[in-house]
């Protein structure tokens, strides 16, 4: 049997649909036995890592609200603080490293000092989460081992390379963005969002087409920071995956 991986990745609110590809994988049966996650896809495999199946990361989600995960902050680096995200991790799974997830987990992060991809394996699981959270000029980066890190969908937004690296013999990556539409923002949080994954579509498709199997959701409907449409993005989610494992 091949050891299976999966890479879920970075969206921000679109997140809540990994929930829903939790459902269908769990329903299918699949073993994950490698795990990766970038931006909001590190904080959805951080729970399901360590033992949260998806009706308790939807019981998380649900309940999030932007004032929940954010906090203003008084650094040079940003406007907003996530630090609210890294206590939402010790209250749920404890002040974990890593290394001791029951799936083996990787989370990917960017050193914004000089562009270069970092993936971290070891030492705290909530520091890891919000440096590879870290929407840059959004929230202040992290410091972990004297770097100074920001989002992971920077240099690996989907983390089928990253899986795979792991020791993944089959790899499933679960894109956010892959049929996504733009429509006019709302606010200036849509205005930074947007542009940021702007930037991120195109690498996107170089970055998945290893993948064994792709799971694209169509989330085309929904705005990438609104948090009262979770639910409905965990249902899109299951559905759009259960179909993408039953052709495969």
């Amino acid at each position: 049997m091949k050891k299976t991986g999966l890479a879920l990745g970075g969206g921000a609110v679109l997140g809540a649909a990994h929930v829903g590809a939790l459902r269908a994988i769990e329903e299918f049966d699949i073993d994950v036995n490698y795990l990766a996650g970038t931006s909001i896809g590190a904080f959805v495999a951080a729970f399901f890592a360590f033992g949260k199946d998806w009706q308790d990361i939807r019981k998380i989600a649900s309940d999030l609200k932007w004032i929940d995960i954010t906090g203003i902050s008084l650094s040079r680096y940003a406007l907003l603080s996530n630090e609210k995200m890294g206590e939402l991790i010790v209250e749920h799974i404890g002040d974990k490293n890593i290394q001791d997830a029951d799936i083996p987990l990787a989370i990917v992060a960017t050193d914004v000092s000089g562009g270069g991809k970092v993936v971290l394996e070891k030492g705290s699981v909530a520091d890891a989460v919000m440096a590879s959270t870290c929407i840059p000029g959004l929230f202040k980066p992290v410091e972990i081992n004297e770097q100074l890190l920001v989002d992971g969908g920077i240099v690996e937004n989907v983390p089928v390379k990253t899986v795979t690296e792991m020791g993944a013999e089959y790899a499933i990556g679960v894109d956010l963005n892959a049929r996504h539409t733009y429509e006019k923002p709302d606010n200036i949080l849509d205005v930074i969002i947007n542009s940021f994954h702007f930037l991120m579509q195109q690498s996107d498709k170089l970055q998945t087409v290893n993948a064994d199997l792709l799971i694209k959701l169509d989330l085309s409907a929904f705005n990438r920071s609104n948090m009262n449409q979770v639910d409905e993005l965990m249902k899109v989610g299951y559905e759009d995956s259960k179909k993408a494992l039953k052709k495969n």
